[in-house]
């Protein structure tokens, strides 16, 4: 008998009766009780979705005796209750959905049979830009820029809103996918019917966004993955994964007085990354949780990709319930929410005993240190302090090879231009550039400021450090300051709930006073997103080959994310961020120099404006209400007129156009219900010869897209000018534009060409040196299969789901590697690509291959094999002979490698129970 029919039980809230699967009455043959929080979620989940193939008694009796010190190698298929995506991410996946449409009707189904099975809701917030800023108008002009820039895209979109059932979508302008999960999305506790009786489960979920996590904060267990990943959960399939290490975080004491969350989190990301965390759970827990309201825990869970781990969870305990009240969630399911967390042994409180956990990290919440992190790593965290003097060192690494400056920059001063404070005549000979602006004269130089922006759902989702940047402003405005001419500021909010409260406490005008403008609600800065500087700002940068800073309450300030002419980034929280928008500049030790002078001729430093914890306190109390919530959200689907002026047909199945943002996809070409058998590979040639280490940002469309290359002309033959092309991330609901991106990355290196970087290959046949794209197309059309061969760690880096489906469309049957990132082979089985490994010892190099040669893979038995034979045939016939694992891991994956991939899988079984 299964565990889980064994081990059930019914709970009794309000009058309703839920059945669970029962941790307690496991607990009775297991010791579930010192298991953390997250392994218990883990197992509930397995329990709940044992079908005896997918999920056995094995994998539960695995996870119910789990060893903490032991080294993952154990793999479980986990079952996410609901899947949330962004729109940039999400919008391929949709775009799948609708290709599964018109393939079902082909094959005599229903178009109405292919819809989400679990909860599917999308977040429109990575296509807002701040183009205009500074001025009252900015959120209207943004949103109007944004819509027009995106108007097939959100067509597409509000087409889907209304054909599928189970999908939900939240219109532009509304708000951070993060944030508004935390705010309103979450469940914490699932309901629904299976098998015609109610039942209650932990809500769980996979995103389109690495900063799922964000949501751990409350405790539900989620985390980032990869659009195919997310299209399996989405489609009701498990994912396949390896019971983790959880690393315990033990919390003590209180934050002391002007620290924020976000000094909090830089020095977890600080802490754990040294620690070592990649791939491992986090889990929270210590007399600290008492101190720590839910907006602290999610900054914290929100950045855990920062630090490497999967996830980065607390407990349900009082403070959960409190968020939950204060954002507006029902009373009603506040209460089963606490009966399920105390029945399941998921509550804590102080007399919840501590778990066992593979290593802990102690941390007195009391010695966190006001700081910032950068200038290009999140985990590089910088004690405010330290910020002046280190950036010296930076800016001079940046500058050693600049070009000597032309002295008559001093001149300028001299004649009274303006100087930023903290700098002397003589530095503005080595790095001022004279610039004239909306009527003010000052000098641009090294480490000047020139983007503030109060951004991103980590930060904009906590009041404290919200209200704490109006308090801040508030007083600065009192004393006269403003944000220097040179920086450009912006307000994005994660959700339409800040501003709300702002203006109820008055510091949205405040915010104002100081240049602090609301810009629109999305990811915008955080994400690249942070548009074009002021003109004279950018040309006097580029004169002078200057190094300068952007400081941003994000998450991620990698070099070059979040504008191309800012060399340095860093992270702070919302108040630092004004903080540095009146300083101009990082030359400057806010903790003991002027910030500037005010109205009055005296200095004002950092410390006379820097509202108290109390005061912090005092301003929220009683200025966010359950009404704000309930009234944000209780429209959130609805949109405004731009959204709802768009009129897509009522029909069951989209109607394509030729449009170069959607396309329906190839994928599901002259597909049948006959399932044809996976023969053996002959002729191929090979695409591509790697070596070590290629990720799938080499593998994957990103950025910008250039002009002369495959997907800039096919755009510019479509009539697309370049100023248009945007982004492969705006058009990855296009595969035409996608594939020819693929293995298009400038620093990639095929080692079938000499001394040659980017997304080049050898046309064998002719011994022509070409694109990739364009010598996959030319084999296509002499009927040629294709493989890649690579050596170890292929495909590390984001779960890419472009850099599987790019691979696929290019042609390529199989990739030959002497190891795997997991989640990207799994990605490969997901899209019908054969992932094939060398024998240990062996590689391209050992056994002699130089990539010229034509390819034979016998022995695949239609993907049953566990190894294969690979014949390579040189051009004067000569042959070299090796064997391959054949990395197809369980029953599932060899079913969907037989049907061309997960997707086929699926549309297939859905048209037989039609035909049935």
């Amino acid at each position: 008998m299964s565990q889980s029919s064994t081990c059930q039980s019914v709970i009794e809230v309000d009058g309703k009766r839920y059945r669970i699967s029962s941790l307690r009455k496991l607990g009775e043959r297991f010791d579930i009780q010192r298991l953390p929080y997250s392994m218990k979620i883990l197992l509930e989940n397995l329990m709940r979705n044992e079908d005896g193939v997918n999920i056995t008694a094995r994998e539960i009796e695995a996870v119910a005796r789990w060893d903490a010190s032991k080294e993952p190698d154990t793999e479980i298929a986990f079952t996410p209750a609901r899947v949330i995506l962004q729109d940039f991410t999400g919008v391929p996946c949709v775009v799948d959905l609708a290709a599964m449409r018109d393939a079902v009707v082909k094959l005599g189904g229903d178009a109405t049979q292919i819809n989400p099975v679990v909860p599917l809701e999308l977040v429109i917030d990575h296509s807002v830009q701040v183009d205009v800023f500074g001025s009252a108008d900015a959120l209207e002009k943004n949103a109007q820029i944004e819509f027009e820039r995106n108007k097939e895209r959100y067509t597409f979109l509000r087409w889907g809103q209304k054909a599928f059932s189970n999908f939900r979508v939240v219109p532009p302008d509304t708000g951070i996918v993060h944030q508004v999960n935390l705010e309103y999305l979450s469940r914490v506790v699932m309901t629904g019917e299976r098998n015609g009786e109610l039942w209650a489960w932990p809500d769980t979920l996979f995103g389109t966004d690495s900063h799922t996590t964000m949501v751990n904060g409350l405790g539900i267990l989620g985390w980032g993955v990869g659009g195919i990943e997310a299209e399996a959960a989405m489609l009701g399939q498990p994912s396949s994964m390896l019971i983790p290490q959880v690393v315990g975080v033990k919390l003590h004491g209180r934050l002391g007085e002007g620290v924020t969350a976000t000094d909090l989190v830089l020095t977890v990301a600080q802490a754990l990354r040294k620690l070592g965390v990649v791939g491992k759970f986090v889990e929270f827990f210590g007399d600290g949780l008492k101190h720590l309201p839910i907006a602290d825990r999610a900054t914290i869970g929100n950045m855990s990709p920062e630090y490497g781990a999967t996830c980065a969870i607390f407990p349900i305990d009082a403070e959960s319930l409190n968020y939950l009240r204060l954002s507006g969630r029902s009373e009603e399911h506040i209460r089963l929410i606490e009966a399920y967390a105390r029945e399941q042994g998921l509550w804590h409180d102080d007399s919840a005993p501590q778990s066992e956990y593979s290593t802990i990290l102690d941390l007195d919440l009391a010695s966190v240190r006001p700081s910032m992190a950068g200038p290009k790593r999140p985990q590089d965290r910088v004690a405010l302090e330290d910020v002046k003097q280190t950036s010296h060192a930076v800016i001079a690494a940046l500058t050693a090879h600049r070009k000597p400056r032309d002295a008559d920059v001093a001149d300028f001063a001299n004649e009274g231009g303006a100087v930023a404070i903290g700098n002397q005549a003589n530095d503005i000979i080595n790095g001022g550039v004279r610039v004239e602006h909306k009527g003010h004269q000052f000098s641009l130089y090294d480490g000047a400021v020139v983007i503030a922006a109060i951004t991103s759902c980590t930060n904009t989702s906590n009041p404290a450090v919200m209200i704490g940047a109006g308090l801040l402003a508030r007083n600065a405005a009192a004393r006269g300051l403003k944000a220097k001419p040179w920086v450009k500021t912006s307000l994005a909010p994660g959700s339409k709930v800040v501003t709300d409260y702002l203006e109820k406490t008055n510091l949205l005008r405040e915010l104002e006073k100081v240049g602090f403008y609301l810009v629109g609600y999305g990811c915008t800065t955080c994400i690249g997103n942070s548009g074009p500087l002021w003109h004279e700002i950018s040309r006097g940068i580029g004169d002078g080959d200057l190094a300068v800073a952007s400081v941003l309450s994000g998450n991620r300030n990698f070099e070059g994310r979040i504008h191309p002419e800012v060399k340095m980034n860093y992270l702070a929280s919302p108040p630092l961020v004004v903080a540095y928008a009146l300083a101009g500049t990082l030359d400057l030790d806010l903790t003991r120099e002027p910030l500037g002078i005010g109205s009055d001729g005296k200095p004002v430093y950092l410390r006379d404006i820097w509202p108290s914890n109390q005061e912090i306190a005092d301003s929220m109390r009683g200025a966010i209400t359950p009404e704000m919530f309930k009234k944000t959200y209780g429209e959130v689907f609805n949109g405004d007129t731009r959204w709802n002026s768009l009129t897509p047909p009522n029909d069951a199945v989209y109607r394509w156009t030729d449009s170069t943002y959607i396309k329906n996809p190839p994928y599901f070409d002259g597909m049948t219900m006959a399932l044809a058998a996976q023969a053996d590979i002959h002729g191929a040639r090979v695409l591509g010869l790697f070596g070590d280490s290629i990720t799938t940002d080499h593998i994957s469309p990103a950025g910008s897209i250039k002009k002369d290359s495959p997907a800039g002309r096919f755009l510019m033959g479509k009539g697309v000018e370049p100023k248009d092309f945007n982004s492969y991330g705006s058009r990855r609901g296009n595969d035409d534009v996608m594939v020819r991106g693929t293995f298009a990355n400038i620093r990639i290196k095929n080692q079938l060409l000499d001394d040659v970087e980017g997304g080049y290959t050898l046309h064998v046949p002719s011994g022509e040196q070409m694109a990739i794209y364009d010598a996959a197309m030319k084999y296509k059309g002499d009927g040629t299969p294709l493989v890649v061969i690579a050596g170890k760690e292929y495909g590390t880096g984001s779960s890419r789901d472009w850099a599987a489906k790019g691979t696929l469309l290019l042609g390529v049957k199989a990739v030959i590697a002497e190891s795997f990132e997991r989640i990207h082979r799994s990605n490969l089985v997901g899209m019908g690509v054969l992932p094939l490994q060398f024998k240990d010892g062996e590689n391209a190099r050992s056994i002699g291959l130089d990539g010229k040669e034509t390819y034979d893979i016998s022995g695949l038995e239609g993907g049953k094999a566990k190894q294969v034979q690979i014949t390579a045939t040189a051009a004067d016939g000569s042959k070299k002979q090796f064997t391959a694992k054949v990395l197809l891991l369980t029953p599932k994956e060899r079913e969907f490698y037989q049907h061309g991939g997960i997707l086929q899988y699926v549309l297939r079984q859905l048209a037989g129970h039609k035909a049935a």
